[in-house]
């Protein structure tokens, strides 16, 4: 069954135009390098260098531009140590009247008392505003980083002038060596995001960044391994270019720069509408529609 459901997976018929198979892809011309799924496996252990790099930054740039920034950690309240206490805290961070008024029998406590120990508690393990201003200072610098170094490569790549191009003699395309670490840098970045989203702030959206992170990495990938490398490459550029924006605002934010931060939110609005909802669907998308792609299928 494993043997079935991998070979639909991976099936010829869905991934590449007819007469084109994936030894195709194994087997280039001399001098000329295709994608190979092998190749992007190395981004697996680079995304614990990603993690060491991201301590260095925030313990060596991030900390002391929040301290001139006056953007002190603060010292929190400490709750009283009581071991029933904590192991209830440790299930159940706001117990329900019920569950207080049973705690406070057992402790021969006052109720106000009990729901004053789990306020203090969980307002203990929320994050600092350095530490919040930390993460989004790493993830700013990421994503400006990239961001920069993508247009670098893709400002002389005809496709990004001519989304034609993506599709001409598909998927027989050389791969630069541009374009292969845009791809590793990226899904090295994804898959630290994932691994550090376990001592990370917890949020509420635990679960739904934790399948975001998951599906970006698995189409990043996929389209490699397929040799999409033309429209990928494009496609995490214009993905990146708003999230720049969002980290700025965040930040601008935790340092109370209100009106900086206002602005840098309807900057990020307006990219985010251009660069998603109208470049990505009727530039990128919408080239699969275009002769050269149907020409490449046929």
């Amino acid at each position: 069954m494993t043997a079935s459901m991998s070979a639909w997976i991976w099936s010829e018929r869905f991934w590449f135009p007819e007469n084109v198979t994936w030894v195709d892809l194994e087997h280039p011309p001399p001098g000329v390098e295709y994608p190979r799924l092998g190749h992007i496996l190395l981004a697996l252990p680079l995304a614990f260098a990603v993690l060491v790099l991201r301590l260095i930054f925030e313990r060596l740039v991030a900390k002391p531009c929040a301290y001139i920034l006056q953007i002190q950690a603060g010292l929190r309240r400490q709750a009283q140590p009581n071991a029933v206490l904590e192991r209830v805290y440790q299930s159940k961070t706001c117990p329900d009247l019920r569950q207080v008024e049973g705690l406070s029998k057992q402790l021969d406590w006052d109720v106000r008392k009990v729901q004053r120990w789990f306020r203090i508690r969980r307002n203990q393990d929320r994050p600092t505003i350095q530490k919040k201003f930390c993460e989004s200072m790493w993830r700013f610098t990421f994503y400006f980083g990239i961001f920069i170094y993508a247009i670098c490569h893709l400002w002389v790549s005809p496709w990004m002038w001519d989304t034609k191009q993506f599709w001409y003699n598909y998927p027989l395309q050389p791969l630069s060596p541009g374009q292969y670490t845009h791809y590793v840098a990226e899904l090295a970045f994804y898959w630290s995001l994932m691994f550090s989203q376990f001592t990370d702030i917890k949020r509420k959206d635990f679960l739904i960044m934790f399948v975001h992170h998951l599906a970006t990495i698995i189409l990043i990938t996929s389209s490699y391994a397929n040799n999409m490398v033309r429209a990928g490459t494009l496609v995490m550029c214009v993905h990146d270019a708003s999230d720049i924006f969002l980290e700025a605002a965040k930040l601008a934010n935790y340092a109370k720069y209100q009106r900086l931060c206002d602005a840098l939110f309807v900057v990020f609005s307006i990219s985010f509408f251009l660069t998603r909802l109208v470049i990505y669907p009727f530039c990128i998308v919408f080239s699969h529609t275009r002769p050269s792609f149907q020409k490449r299928l046929h």
